[in-house]
């Protein structure tokens, strides 16, 4: 314990090992539904479904295990939802490429990560945003959660005639939920630790009394893994001559989207763990990205679509998390969960969708801190706010409200030589917009 807490330096953040423990039971709890989801969308590529179910565990673990260790931030990684979509649907089967240069074209952007790591651009990008901004990050990304959550409990549904509607809360899945959120909600106000936890376990237990959890495990071999590890194919994803352009288009849409998902998934946690410094800086920011970089070749090298880093960490956040011994935990259960990958519909949605609703409220506190009287600071932290979740992208609420606040800025003559690259950006994502309507 002694080594623990020196290592992480446990009693300087005010944790214990038991909390981060904890706390990095919570965080898998909440994101372990990426060991089904993850290979049932790349399994659509021709992938070996057993070994992306391999891939995705033993990268994770990687990944969690190597940013708890380096940065010593509470930041689980995990191959990352919509950007699987895009190596499915856009790369293989949009494009025709092999699924092997695809995940040629991951470790290129992984190394392209790498690359302005090392030369600090992506430091630069993040001291960049503005302030202000990082408070409606995380106000965005809590809603975010949390509609994520309501739709997984089937609180929330699709509606042909409004876009979503309420749920039959009748049925088995939303009533579930329900009870999940009073739990975790009633012994949150009792600041009772291991809430989250609790409500997690015990509506898993009502879901399993009630019969409804369906549980089909599937043949599943260890040695699975190795049809898709080290099976990316690099040199096709850098013959451009015989592939085209799309190639460069591939590894550009890989790095766009991972980096600012990650920057903001990074904000919001850290302003929720009040791990931001006075200045607005992330401590470790540095060592944080190196660690994000390495996954993503990593993930490639093991056979599945870009690691990044995962927006349920604030679960265990919420739950005391602060140091990196929460992402080692985490890591941890997912080198088991490579044992047990189809044990993982042990859980069911209902029983961790009320976690992601209660840390999405728990993340809306930063909002105070946004000056709504200036409507060059209100405008664009409203655009964030709401353009995250009904984008379903961190990317895309990024994007309207940087473009919205450097515009602002620039029309009410108070550009200055230091806001270049804030500008920059901003003519960058409006350059996305006209590629993705051009598209």
């Amino acid at each position: 314990m002694g080594f623990l807490d020196r290592y992480f330096g446990l009693s300087a953040q005010g944790t214990t090992v038991r909390t981060e423990v904890m706390a990095g039971f919570t965080t898998f709890l909440t994101m372990a539904y990426i060991v089904l989801v993850n290979p049932a969308i790349l399994s659509q590529t021709g992938m070996p479904l057993a070994a992306v179910a391999a891939a995705t565990c033993a990268s994770a673990a990687f990944a969690s295990i190597l940013m708890g260790l380096v940065a010593n931030y509470p930041l689980a990684m995990a191959p990352g939802m919509g950007l699987n979509a895009y190596f499915t649907f856009t790369v293989v089967k949009g494009m025709g490429l092999p699924w092997q240069t695809a995940l040629g074209c991951v470790f290129l952007s992984g190394v392209c990560f790498l690359l302005l790591t090392l030369g600090g651009v992506r430091q630069m990008i993040v001291n960049a945003i503005p302030k202000p901004l990082f408070a409606a990050v995380a106000g965005g990304i809590g809603l975010f959660i949390a509609f994520i959550g309501l739709k997984e409990a089937g609180i929330i549904v699709a509606s042909p005639a409004t876009t979503v509607a309420l749920g039959d809360l009748k049925t088995p899945a939303p009533a579930l939920a329900l009870l999940g959120l009073l739990i975790i909600a009633v012994l949150s106000a009792w600041r009772i630790k291991g809430a989250v936890l609790i409500g997690i376990l015990a509506t898993t237990a009502a879901a399993w009394g009630l019969g409804q959890v369906t549980y089909q495990p599937t043949p599943y071999d260890l040695k699975a893994l190795t049809a898709t590890a080290f099976a990316l194919d690099i040199p096709a994803a850098l013959d451009i001559g015989k592939t085209g352009f799309g190639i460069l288009e591939i590894i550009f849409v890989f790095l766009f989207v991972d980096l600012f998902d990650n920057v903001g998934t990074l904000v919001g946690v850290s302003k929720r763990a009040g791990l931001m410094q006075p200045d607005g800086s992330i401590p470790r920011l540095n060592k944080i990205l190196f660690t994000d970089s390495i996954a993503s070749m990593a993930g490639a090298v093991m056979g599945t679509s870009t690691v990044t880093s995962y927006i349920e960490s604030a679960a265990g956040v919420a739950e005391g998390g602060r140091t990196g011994l929460t992402a080692v935990v985490t890591g941890l259960l997912f080198l088991v969960a490579l044992f047990f990958a189809p044990y993982a519909q042990f859980i069911p949605a209902a029983a961790t969708a009320p976690a992601l609703i209660i840390v999405g409220a728990l993340m809306m506190a930063p909002l105070k801190e946004i000056d709504w009287e200036d409507a060059g600071v209100s405008v664009p932290a409203f655009l964030i706010l709401i353009g995250i979740p009904l984008t379903f992208s961190i990317a895309n609420g990024l994007a309207f409200g940087i473009t919205a606040y450097a515009v602002i800025k620039l029309l009410r003559g108070q550009a200055r030589p230091g806001d270049w690259l804030l500008l920059v950006l901003a003519g960058l994502f409006v350059a996305r917009f006209i590629w993705l309507s051009a598209g």
